[in-house]
């Protein structure tokens, strides 16, 4: 997996959403029993209350990991689901795959955009990522107030917010929050 595939995700908003991501190493020759244990693991994960969805991505070869992403609705689900008998019986049946877990984190809401790909230093405190997204959200508001608002006067109110949240949810997640987390990455996780 490659740091651009996950800068590059849309990021949920700080909803209470909960984002578990496990990078696990896989001894050489037994790739496929580990993807179907992992299969498997995500599958009944995803019958649990309150999971909204998951991905496995493959090494990219040598020593890289495996990551397992899950996302919840909240850290309620999220515990539940870690917390399970379920869980723990496909844990308890993994002898053999021949495979181990190096990282894991858990992301909520907005420290995501602020997550350094292969990283396991905690987020940043939230202030710091308040006093980040205000910097990006201003240029962005500015640039759409002069740019964008104007040629939307027509449009009936809901359909003119709906391609400003558009824009603006592009803008933030693929220009200004990228670009603000880099200038300020030392103060934020110094």
């Amino acid at each position: 997996m490659t740091a651009v595939s996950l800068e590059h995700t849309t990021v949920p908003a700080d909803t209470g959403e909960v984002t578990l991501l496990i990078a696990r190493r896989v001894e050489p020759g037994h790739e496929a029993a580990f993807e179907r244990w992992a299969r498997g693991i995500l599958d009944m994960a995803a019958g649990f209350p309150g999971h909204l969805g998951y991905g496995l991505f493959r090494s990219s070869g040598g020593d890289a990991p495996w990551f397992l992403v899950h996302r919840f609705r909240n850290a309620a689900a999220c515990r539940a689901w870690q917390e399970s008998p379920e869980r723990a019986a496909w844990f308890a049946d993994c002898q053999g795959h021949h495979h181990t877990e190096i990282a894991r984190r858990t992301l909520t809401g907005m420290e995501t955009w602020f997550a350094k790909p292969g990283s396991t230093r905690p987020a940043p405190p939230r202030w710091k990522m308040a006093i980040s997204a205000t910097l990006a959200i201003y240029p962005v508001s500015v640039l759409g107030a002069l740019f964008l608002t104007p040629h939307l006067t027509a449009l009936p109110v809901l359909l003119s917010s709906a391609v400003v949240a558009g824009v603006f949810n592009v803008l933030m997640t693929y220009v200004a929050m990228p670009a603000v987390s880099r200038l300020l990455r030392g103060w934020l996780t110094p």
